[in-house]
């Protein structure tokens, strides 16, 4: 799948966020090409959820501009709003499923509520995305039947049933064992090879970051204190970011 237009599909303009007298985002601007992967990284506290959330307009910036896929989210009424979060897919950390619906259910909910699509076409597409997670034979699983790692690969299949354009990820491999760990980095490897999709991923994970990013951003007490490729930022001049993005620092 290739992208509908030529340019970055994530832009950060200037965006300034602060709560009450603390500064979470200082004038932060970056952007993200289509099909690529942005893997944010920064101490605990530096504003990167906060980034995921202004990305979602679950929050506003004080300033600045966010677009994805062409619009500016800050301006947008709630339905254009909807439109362009259709447009999106979400990993969060605790994978986020209702506990009372089977993993069918659970991915059979938005499908519902937000497409035309026949119950064929819904049964097709659950049965896809689960067979691209592996997952194909635990449908009729509650997530309290599910592992940890499992939970994640379903909260992944859940964010990616509605083929969005732009998928954002908080901490996949939080609380995974490193090869649980590698194989959902394997997942969002695939996405964006099969699918093109563009990726954004908040994580502490620097193994991970380094094998799926093909760009990083570095917070640092709300600022943007590097960004570009890995060798980039390990070249940046600023001691925080050479840290950050070392495998051989501990996290």
């Amino acid at each position: 799948m290739s992208s509908a237009h030529m340019g970055p599909a994530v832009v950060f303009d200037q965006v300034f966020k602060a709560f009450g007298p603390h500064h979470v985002l200082r004038d932060v601007s970056f952007s993200v090409p289509a099909g690529k992967v942005l893997c944010i990284l920064g101490r605990s506290g530096t504003g990167k959820s906060v980034t995921l959330k202004l990305l979602m307009a679950l929050l506003k910036p004080d300033r600045g501009s966010i677009w994805v896929d062409g619009d500016d989210v800050t301006r947008l009424k709630p339905s254009g709003l909807s439109k362009v979060r259709r447009k999106m897919g979400f990993l969060f950390q605790d994978a986020a499923l209702f506990d009372s619906l089977t993993l069918y259910e659970n991915l059979a909910l938005p499908l519902a509520r937000l497409t035309t699509k026949t119950q064929a076409e819904i049964d097709f597409a659950i049965n896809g995305v689960l067979s691209e997670v592996e997952l194909a034979d635990d449908k009729d699983k509650l997530p309290s039947d599910l592992s940890g790692g499992m939970r994640k690969r379903a909260g992944l299949a859940r964010a990616l049933v509605l083929e969005p354009k732009v998928l954002l990820a908080d901490e996949p491999s939080s609380g995974l064992d490193r090869i649980t760990a590698s194989e959902i980095d394997e997942l969002l490897l695939r996405q964006k090879r099969d699918k093109g999709t563009t990726i954004l991923v908040v994580t502490h994970d620097v193994h991970g970051a380094r094998r799926v990013g093909d760009q990083f951003a570095v917070l640092d007490k709300g600022e943007l204190i590097a960004y570009g490729t890995a060798a980039e930022v390990e070249n940046s001049g600023r001691d925080t970011a050479r840290k950050l993005i070392s495998e051989d620092y501990p996290a």
